[in-house]
């Protein structure tokens, strides 16, 4: 198995906006607020091309397989950026992938000079919630910054 993580291209647009929806099915998650119904969705290489973001996919022997980012959230405190579009298509689970993503969004984070990362989620994603908890992310009791979604009612935090 080849794996490769690469930052977005735009002919990843389309595949990208299917794998997010996609486990908002799988995990029966409520649609209503969240990155499900945002426009940009459909756009993230257009979105990832603002200054102090990345959005990395990976592949696995050619297949793409999932995201993960990070973006400077309007209304964020200062230095810190959002972990965004964290991923991964049901056939790709399990394969480290998702590690691999958030670690690299992590990585580039330091790099542009982040020093902490703000997360929102649903109960929902335990998996994803559980990577963040391993991943030194702490719990905040009300929401950061202006994401626009709503629905999400889970908010952590982790400082460099």
């Amino acid at each position: 198995m080849e794996t490769i993580i690469r930052k977005i291209q735009k002919s990843d647009n389309g595949a990208l906006a299917i794998i997010i929806r996609s486990c908002f099915h799988d995990f029966e998650v409520p649609t209503p607020g969240t990155v499900y119904e945002d426009a940009a969705t459909d756009h993230l290489y257009e979105l990832f091309s603002k200054e102090n973001s990345a959005l990395f996919v990976a592949e696995l022997d050619g297949k793409l397989c999932g995201c993960c980012g990070i973006f400077p959230t309007e209304g964020l405190p200062e230095k810190c950026g959002e972990l965004v579009k964290f991923y991964i298509h049901q056939d790709c689970r399990g394969k480290g992938l998702g590690k691999k993503l958030m670690e690299k969004s992590i990585e580039f984070a330091k790099k542009s000079g982040y020093q902490s990362i703000y997360i929102e989620s649903l109960p929902e994603f335990s998996t994803a919630v559980s990577i963040y908890e391993k991943q030194g992310f702490t719990y905040l009791e009300k929401p950061l910054g202006n994401s626009g979604h709503s629905g999400c009612n889970l908010w952590m935090i982790r400082h460099f």
